[in-house]
């Protein structure tokens, strides 16, 4: 039997490991920029043409490269960051396993051109898919010009899966604020299509905020400085009221390179508790800078996942460090007691003597043992009326039952207790001998009672689906209006943001939507879709780009329903709100007469039931 294992061509292995470093065109310009401020860098400018997959063109004016290096770097594991194992342990630079440029070049045509100050001629290369097929002297700038061209283009099933022009240059611009974010003492230009998107001069970390995010977040900052033995953390947190839903803007940096550090998220978070709404979000800028040997950067190929030698002791000098700012700045709410004509309470002493109204009290009556007949205390020339022992328990019962109607609406039902989804075929309708009485509990459900038990419905859930059909309906037929909003709002978006909102522009105004440029990043919105009276428009549209930026852009055909399905969780009712009688009449009317009443077109259940004989059982 022949031997069946064989070593794969290099450039097999190469576009193997490009799989896992170089995942789209916004990996390409992640990799090439590190390697820019590793060269010490002052100035990086960043070119595209088609949200780079025809070009992604870096230039730097770095140290450069000999002609030698050049040739070298793009082999794997070539590098001049470290030598041995221990420098692992003690990185201070951004990359360091000499796999990037091997796995660019495996799945692209790249042509370099490098100089290094000392030197009068550079050198230009060019490598098509791992192969080298020239390399030449040529009179270029000091510093590194890569021109990566045709990403994908001998890996097809890679370049079928990249999303649109619009998805993967807001995936870039993401990038390069995480990048132009932490670099702030670098000047960083970004072109696409001949258009500049950036422009970044050199200055402090709040001027670079403030650059990329927009000048009006600038007010909004609170600086934090922590200076340990452990940990040394520099930047920004949030005010609580500016706390946001969606698109919180989060970055934590670790010895000047981007990270995710889900426990040291927790940290902030603890830090705002009771100061900002559930489900709501701080903004943060954090730097981090720590002994290199504390942390291991190199269990993720992306190097964003880091984990740290302390992390126990570093969660609790952020938290405390956070809570000590806000604190500083006064942004912890405090009690304040209007006394403003409120009445005088005197203290009470035990010494002194509190005069109380003279109140006629019989102090022998007691209503355990007796009971005035009408129910009143009355009096009769300054004596209470005589009283008997209870003997009407007709009218006792008639009173017991009123009571308990009342006080229906006050108990405090877990409607989740012993509830079973509803299945297709279950009929949940009210009963038609009983008249349509419904309750509303917690503000967020609606019960009601069904042939098989006691119905409770999401009144959230409930409106998005009634909405969502509504908005679908109207999109096949045509019928979308538009309602033009009185005083047009205006939208502040961050590059990343306008970049998706441009790609949905036509979606948008077929569901009813009519914005407007304004230069720069700024929109208008002078219409919005006809029947979602008492929306914020701005928050809508913030709620609609975050929605397809967080789920990537969907296929043609399924982008309207998923617009629709933004704009109807943004227009239904809000758990909370308490209903008339006669809303949550109509409400669950319109949700029964649907064919796909117990689920949202997201697959979240809208109906439970319990059952007749959970219900005995509790019993």
């Amino acid at each position: 039997m022949s031997d069946v294992i064989k070593l794969l061509p290099d450039s097999v292995a190469n576009q193997i490991a490009a799989g896992e470093v170089i995942q789209r065109p916004a990996s390409v310009i992640k990799e090439l920029v590190e390697n820019a401020v590793d060269a010490q860098a002052t100035h990086v400018q960043i070119i595209l043409k088609d949200a780079g997959r025809t070009l992604i063109q870096i230039i730097d004016d770095g140290v450069g490269m000999s002609e030698t290096d050049a040739r070298l770097a793009f082999e794997r594991h070539s590098t001049s960051k470290i030598r041995n194992a221990d420098d692992l342990f003690s990185l201070k630079t951004m990359g360091f396993r000499g796999e990037a440029l091997a796995s660019i070049a495996a799945i692209s045509q790249v042509e370099l051109r490098t100089r290094r100050h000392d030197e009068q001629l550079g050198t230009r290369l060019v490598i098509n898919a791992s192969q080298c097929e020239s390399q030449e002297p040529d009179m270029c700038p000091v510093g590194s010009n890569f021109m990566i061209k045709n990403i994908f283009y001998n890996v097809p099933a890679r370049r079928k899966f990249l999303k649109s022009n619009q998805v993967e240059l807001s995936n870039i611009v993401k990038e390069f604020e995480k990048l132009a974010l932490v670099n702030n003492e670098i000047e960083f230009t970004l072109i696409h299509n001949g258009n500049v998107m950036y422009k970044l001069m050199k200055g402090t970390f709040r001027q670079r905020i403030a650059a990329l995010m927009g000048n009006s977040l600038d007010q909004q900052l609170l600086p934090m400085s922590i200076d340990t033995s452990l940990v040394k953390v520099q930047g920004y947190v949030g005010k609580p009221e500016n706390a946001r839903k969606r698109n919180a803007l989060q970055f934590m940096f670790v010895n000047e390179r981007f990270m995710r550090h889900p426990y040291f998220h927790k940290a902030v978070m603890t830090a705002y508790e009771q100061l900002i709404p559930e489900g709501e979000q701080p903004n943060y800028f954090l730097k981090f800078t720590v002994d290199p040997q504390s942390i291991d950067v190199n269990i993720h190929p992306t190097k964003t996942e880091i984990k740290f030698e302390d992390e126990m002791p570093i969660w609790q000098i952020l938290a405390a460090g956070i809570k000590e700012t806000l604190g500083r700045f006064s942004e912890v709410p405090s009690i304040d007691f209007d006394t403003e004509d409120a009445p005088e309470i005197p203290a009470y002493s035990a010494h002194v003597e509190v005069h109380r109204p003279e109140v006629d009290v019989d102090p022998a009556y007691n209503p355990f043992k007796a009971h005035q007949a009408t129910g009143q205390r009355q009096q009769s020339s300054g004596q209470r009326a005589s009283t008997s022992p209870m003997s009407n328990w007709d009218e006792l019962y008639a009173n017991f039952e009123r009571k308990k109607r009342e006080g229906v609406t006050h108990q405090d039902v877990d409607p989740t207790v012993s509830a079973g989804n509803v299945q297709g075929n279950d009929p949940v309708l009210p009963l038609g001998e009983m008249q349509s009485v419904y309750l509303q509990l917690k503000g967020r459900y609606i019960l009601s009672p069904a042939k098989s038990g006691l119905m409770v419905i999401d009144q959230h859930r409930a409106h998005v689906r009634i909405l969502f059909n509504r908005y679908v309906e109207n999109i096949h037929a045509g019928n979308i209006s538009s309602q033009a909003v009185l005083f047009p709002e205006v939208l502040h978006l961050s590059a990343a943001q306008s970049v998706t909102l441009q790609g949905l522009l036509p979606e948008m105004e077929q569901m009813g939507f009519a914005l407007s440029p304004l230069g720069g990043n700024d929109w208008s919105v002078n219409a919005v879709p006809a029947g979602v009276d008492g929306v914020d428009a701005s928050t809508m549209v913030h709620q609609i780009i975050a929605s397809v930026d967080e789920g990537g852009m969907p296929l043609k055909k399924r982008l309207m329903e998923h617009l629709a399905l933004t704009v109807a969780r943004t227009a239904a009712i809000p758990a909370g709100r308490t209903l008339q009688q006669e809303e949550m009449e109509v409400l669950v009317a319109d949700l029964l007469r649907l064919p796909e009443a117990n689920y949202t077109p997201d697959g979240k259940t809208i109906i439970n039931v319990i059952p007749m004989d959970q219900i005995t059982k509790m019993f």
